[in-house]
């Protein structure tokens, strides 16, 4: 398990680097920009979310295959898995950018934020949704490979994109007239002379899209590269990616409840952002910089939660359901001592944390580190329970009872967050405080009824033959 947990564990943190270099980046160019992301980011997770739940689907048949002793019939699903996702990534992709204006115009704002930010965010999603396929392309790669049980290769993968990201981003951001990486270099004149080469003077928030898409594409080009011509992962061939009406059924059973609670998810950050916006540019801003901060903690919970859906599917097509069951229980505990060590530092350094993404020296940065320093702290009470939530929805999914792990999303964030903000803020007042509180709420209701649920042991259940089927899919 923590062979499988670590290396995931470490791409997702290179995951959250690309986020956080846009953030560090943008949050030196304006506290409008860091803001801008805050509206972007739960619009974009929209869209991608509905692919994303289709790469959870090829990685449990791939690691249920794998555990049966039936790589024919990995190999072949995992190619139908890559052909599928990547023709409703060029769908999304277009459908996004068409629809970036109409759906930044369904968010009430502030007219302070209607003025800075929304334009902003509406240049910020456009360049990001162009580049679609190839995002959807490494998260195909990565799911499939850590079906098979190679979560090294795309890490690897994942450190060469991020390099890059964070190469390209204070470039592509700033130019080469006022940009801050080259008086931290000390290198002023190389700058100088650079600008009068290309006069080149940045993008601002549509550059650090660019530097993302780039970025991305890379991955994705390098991931096709090990899937098609290495013995690393599935063995995939160009004929497994010819539509099979069976197999891509199967994927979409098993991937239509986790696009659900990807969807479901997005939603509900949308209908929180929309609370959010009423509020001034400090505040939106604070909850962007929060959000962020806290997809880094969520880290080693998800990592574990990731190994635990493979560890969980491998046993469960191999019939050992009980070493799967040991394996979720080692995983929560774990998963529940490591967040809680999480929160305590993060309880104690919140702001000096905080003001390493807020360097403008402007009076809206410091209301910024302000709120942002609140809202970790109050976050911090939950940081366990994400622990035990996330291992625990692993398992279901590894399980292939994807639609059980979709019913605890929406308890998470339909009856514990999303109700709990709305009440606090507009009607006990609580203001900041309100949505704070409000968002720590949710997953500890979440981890309470996943686990109740959990304990009746009827998720013990294989989605694919009992006996290894030696390729038929593929042969088929």
């Amino acid at each position: 398990m923590f062979t499988l947990a670590w290396p995931i564990v470490v791409t997702e943190l290179l995951q959250v680097a690309y986020n956080l270099a846009d953030t560090i980046w943008l949050g030196r160019y304006s506290a409008a920009a860091v803001g801008a992301m805050s509206l972007a980011f739960p619009l974009i997770f929209l869209l991608l979310s509905v692919g994303g739940g289709f790469t959870v689907a090829g990685s449990t048949l791939v690691a249920q295959y794998t555990g049966a002793g039936s790589d024919g019939d990995a190999d072949f699903v995992a190619g139908q898995t890559l052909s599928f996702v990547t023709k409703l990534a060029v769908v999304l992709g277009a459908l996004g950018f068409v629809a970036t204006g109409p759906l930044l115009g369904l968010l009430p704002t502030d007219p302070e934020t209607a003025r800075e930010v929304v334009p902003l965010a509406a240049d910020y999603m456009r360049v990001f949704f162009l580049g679609t396929p190839f995002l959807f392309g490494f998260f195909v790669f990565s799911a499939l490979m850590r079906g098979y049980g190679d979560t090294r290769t795309p890490m690897l993968v994942m450190l060469l994109s991020v390099v890059l990201n964070v190469v390209l981003d204070p470039i592509l951001i700033f130019g080469f007239t006022e940009n801050p990486l080259f008086s931290m270099l000390g290198a002023e004149a190389l700058q100088t002379s650079l600008f009068a080469e290309t006069g080149f003077e940045g993008m601002g928030v549509e550059g650090a899209a660019l530097a993302t898409l780039v970025a991305r594409a890379a991955a994705t080009f390098v991931g096709v590269y090990v899937l098609f011509a290495t013995a690393l992962g599935p063995d995939l061939r160009l004929s497994y990616l010819s539509t099979d009406s069976d197999t891509v059924r199967k994927i979409v059973d098993i991937g239509v409840p986790s696009a659900l609670e990807q969807s479901t998810s997005a939603l509900a950050m949308i209908t929180l952002t929309a609370m959010v916006v009423t509020f001034a540019t400090p505040v939106v801003a604070a909850y962007g910089l929060g959000n962020r901060l806290i997809s880094l903690v969520f880290l080693p919970a998800m990592g574990l939660g990731r190994a635990t859906n493979t560890m969980v599917g491998q046993n469960l097509g191999a019939q050992k359901a009980e070493r799967a069951e040991r394996a979720v229980q080692l995983a929560a505990s774990t998963g529940a001592g490591v967040m809680f060590c999480v929160a305590i530092v993060a309880y104690l350094f919140a702001e000096p944390i905080v003001s390493v993404f807020m360097a403008t020296g402007t009076a809206d940065a410091a209301e910024t580190i302000r709120h942002s320093a609140e809202y970790l702290r109050i976050r911090t009470v939950e940081f366990a329970f994400i622990g035990v939530l996330q291992v625990v929805l692993g398992a279901y999914r590894g399980a292939g009872n994807t639609k059980t792990a979709l019913g605890f999303s929406l308890m998470a964030l339909w009856v514990g967050r999303v109700p709990t903000v709305a009440y606090l803020v507009f009607v006990a007042g609580w203001g900041p405080t309100g949505l704070w509180v409000g968002m720590a709420l949710g997953n500890i209701v979440g981890a309470f009824g996943a686990v109740a649920w959990f304990l009746r042991g009827t998720w013990k259940e294989s989605v694919v033959d009992d006996k290894p089927t030696g390729g038929t899919l593929a042969e088929d």
